[in-house]
């Protein structure tokens, strides 16, 4: 499991630190890293609740949250705004939401998104509908997110 080790500026850092295997990496790709699961059991013992995954369609610009380990075994929710769905980006593309960072805690923290936060689950109305991809170096509060269900093709 990866553990945040310290937040530098500008990035976050994790440690893996359990030793635990937990399966084997096949490609790490611009839409996501794929692999795999090899240990089954242990994914079942730490898994959360589960949540469904939103279709392009049920996306909406506003309001939406990121799940993100800032500190040490503590998931934390942060709040965001959706600014702009791209349905027409090809599915090898990871640039299919404008998001931006409105959270008060994370932007005193962290003043944005930063490195290291590139893969932090996204959610809108109960339902997972992407994860952060890239920021936007003009303006850290602001980044773009690829959509889940391009992540599951």
């Amino acid at each position: 499991m990866l553990k945040l080790k310290k937040i530098i500026l500008g990035e976050v850092r994790g440690i893996i630190d359990d030793g635990i295997e937990i399966g084997k990496i096949q490609s790490n790709t611009n839409i996501g890293v794929y692999g795999k699961v090899t240990n089954k059991d242990y994914i079942n013992s730490v898994k959360g609740d589960e949540i469904p995954v939103a279709s392009i369609n049920q996306i909406k610009t506003g309001k939406a949250k990121i799940l993100c380990e800032l500190e040490n075994d503590k998931v934390s929710e942060y709040e965001i705004e959706i600014k702009k769905i791209y349905k027409n980006s090809s599915s090898s593309d990871n640039q299919n939401m404008l998001i931006k960072v409105t959270d008060e805690n994370l932007l005193n923290l962290t003043g944005g998104i930063i490195p290291g936060m590139s893969g932090s689950p996204i959610i809108q109305n109960g339902k997972f509908v992407g994860a952060i991809t890239n920021v936007l170096l003009s303006d850290p509060t602001t980044g773009y997110a690829i959509f889940a269900d391009s992540m599951i093709k």
